[in-house]
């Protein structure tokens, strides 16, 4: 008889053990699987030029929001139910991008047309919130605000679930340029967030923060990684978690107390082929019940030449060996090529001799090194620097004799675009009203101090501020007018004004385009276009009025889609463009297949216990 008691007590104890220990971590279960049938992801870096992610996953797991490229295109927003095999569009959400979900997944917030904006899952009108000029994700508090990056630059701000005025809730500390990728913590009292000090080169060298929205008190919890995502535990309710982000193409994961917003172990790599862009961060999302879905980043760190291109489609090489390549400019007697090349720690200006079909390195300064303008005489580049100590705009001798100088203290960053063809001025983008970038010109002024390099900049002066996105401002070869890109239709559309102003305003382009080029003969414009094609038209200028024809083709040849670089030139002789071309491989090809990730919460608690 004691001893079945005794049993009875072992049995009512290990019942009692079995019952409050922890669930062993069940099986990770992956599935592959297209998102849209026919209907390719609209990746924000090589489509859209925006930011933002490009998916998201309701809270309880059950749909799926994406931005899918359509056949004009243009990206619309979807949504799916994960037991269904159709995804559906969602009318009035052209050219959407970055989906969030509201906390009961009633609601699906986006970025689309210059505007924050929000939809019903079942569709309905879309309603605009605030202004967004380009929008760098978003996330929906229960507390009924919606914590959104609202520009290329600057800080998070807070608005209203119902619309209203974007309030900031965060400041950019010194050497700073951009916070965005939030995330609203459980019970809406923190953000995560993603702070950078330059943005081309990537984003590996990027803090983790996290704001007090009460305190407005700041600190960072992890060095070295982006796109940060809070995942709590099954239950929710004691503070505990992981806290997931992303360097290079590895998904890392530490344990993570929200309440105390704090790191309760060490950083453990989870998946080693998560994508990003530079422009949307992460290309993953997760749902409450433990479900993570992702886009493969195998292909994240492609690198491509520089080809020549001919109005017939014809390509020859021009820089063969593959890299990470950006803003490929021509010298003005056309014998030169100018460049920016990548690495995972910035980027650097080099020159090429095409004569002697030899490169050599311009720029040595650290961090990213870009977008370089040549002077009208050839002797000068004129280039971004995004370095931590002294950013600004740089001037460098082309033959790479002495040493950069340092034009400007630029804060925000800005980006050099275009010499009038007297040299008297330079046209510049950078965030000017509200944070939306807009268009300068900055006056160049003759330096023969000591080390001089003949180059000087005034004050900058606002040519054309609107709530809207202005930017790649471009002199006609004669420097009466000036070409630009602007989406204040929704889309980005290349326009033309007079001068140094005031005129009228002229659209060229229909249907999405941008990066506006003038042949130097003053015959033609030449843009590209969403689908990467470039187009060609020509037109007259009489007095105050421009005239533009009908866009034609210039080449057959797609080029590489580089978010907020240019990706060609055109040659002095207006018959062939240095340009970095699109080819079959899987790189190029638009991504239509997701990996979903089943009991992924039971992975991060066995590899970063």
């Amino acid at each position: 008889m004691a001893g079945a008691s005794t049993l009875a007590l072992i049995a009512a104890g290990l019942g009692w053990y079995n019952a409050t220990r922890p669930a062993p971590p069940r099986p990770l279960i992956r599935l592959n699987a297209e998102a849209a049938p026919d209907t390719p992801l609209a990746r924000g870096e090589v489509f859209s030029g925006n930011g933002g992610n490009m998916l998201a996953l309701s809270p309880d797991g059950a749909r799926m929001a994406l931005s899918l490229l359509g056949a004009d295109g243009k990206a619309r927003l979807y949504t799916r139910l994960l037991n269904q095999s159709q995804a559906t569009p969602l009318a009035g959400t052209e050219n959407a991008h970055a989906p969030f979900f509201s906390p009961a997944g009633d609601w699906i917030g986006f970025f689309a047309e210059g505007k924050l904006k929000k939809i019903a899952v079942e569709g309905g009108a879309a309603v605009t919130l605030c202004d967004a000029a380009f929008g760098y994700g978003g996330s929906w508090g229960d507390d009924g605000n919606i914590i959104a990056a609202l520009n290329f630059t600057g800080v998070l701000s807070r608005i209203p679930s119902a619309g209203g005025t974007p309030v900031p809730v965060t400041k950019l500390a010194s050497g700073e340029v951009t916070h965005r990728w939030p995330q609203v913590l459980p019970g809406s009292q923190a953000v995560l967030f993603t702070v950078a000090a330059q943005i081309a080169a990537g984003y590996d060298d990027a803090n983790i923060d996290v704001v007090s929205l009460q305190t407005g008190e700041r600190k960072t919890i992890q060095r070295g990684g982006f796109s940060a995502r809070y995942l709590a535990d099954a239950t929710g309710s004691n503070g505990t978690g992981h806290l997931i982000y992303l360097h290079q193409t590895t998904l890392f994961a530490v344990p993570f107390h929200s309440g105390r917003l704090a790191s309760t172990g060490a950083p453990a790599p989870i998946l080693e082929d998560v994508s990003s862009t530079l422009t949307a961060g992460g290309d993953f999302a997760f749902a409450r019940n433990g479900t993570f879905v992702y886009l493969s980043g195998k292909a994240a760190l492609a690198s491509w030449p520089i080809s020549w291109v001919d109005g017939s489609g014809k390509t020859l090489p021009l820089h063969a060996p593959p890299g990470r390549y950006y803003t490929p400019r021509f010298s003005p007697d056309g014998k030169r090529l100018a460049f920016a090349m990548g690495s995972n720690k910035g980027s650097d200006i080099w020159v090429k001799d095409l004569d002697r079909d030899t490169p050599s390195r311009l720029s040595f300064l650290p961090g990213t090194n870009d977008h370089p303008v040549w002077t009208p005489d050839g002797k000068n580049i004129v280039f971004r620097s995004q370095n931590a100590a002294a950013p600004g705009l740089y001037v460098i001798r082309s033959d790479g004799s002495g040493e950069a100088k340092r034009l400007t203290e630029s804060k925000p960053p800005e980006f050099p675009n275009s010499f009038s063809p007297d040299g008297k001025r330079l046209a510049i983008h950078q965030a000017g009203n509200g944070g939306a970038m807009d268009i300068f010109t900055v006056p160049v002024e003759a330096d023969s101090g000591p080390g001089a390099l003949g180059v000087r900049l005034g004050k900058a002066e606002l040519f054309l501020g609107t709530p809207f996105a202005e930017v790649f401002p471009a002199f006609s070869p004669d420097g009466r007018w000036l070409a630009y890109s602007s989406n204040e239709s929704g889309t980005m559309e290349v326009y033309v004004r007079p001068f140094p102003g005031p005129g009228g305003r002229w659209q060229v382009s229909t249907g999405g385009c941008r990066y506006p080029l003038w042949s130097r003969d003053g015959r033609e414009l030449l843009f590209q276009t969403l689908d990467r094609r470039v187009m060609a038209v020509t037109y007259t200028a009489k007095g105050d009025s421009f005239a533009a024809g009908k866009p034609r083709l210039w080449t057959e040849t797609r080029l590489r889609g580089i978010a907020n670089f240019y990706t060609y030139d055109l040659a002095p002789d207006g018959k062939r463009l240095a340009a970095f071309v699109a080819n079959d491989a899987s790189a190029e090809k638009p991504p239509t297949h997701l990996t979903f990730l089943l009991n992924f919460f039971d992975e991060l608690r066995r590899k970063a216990p």
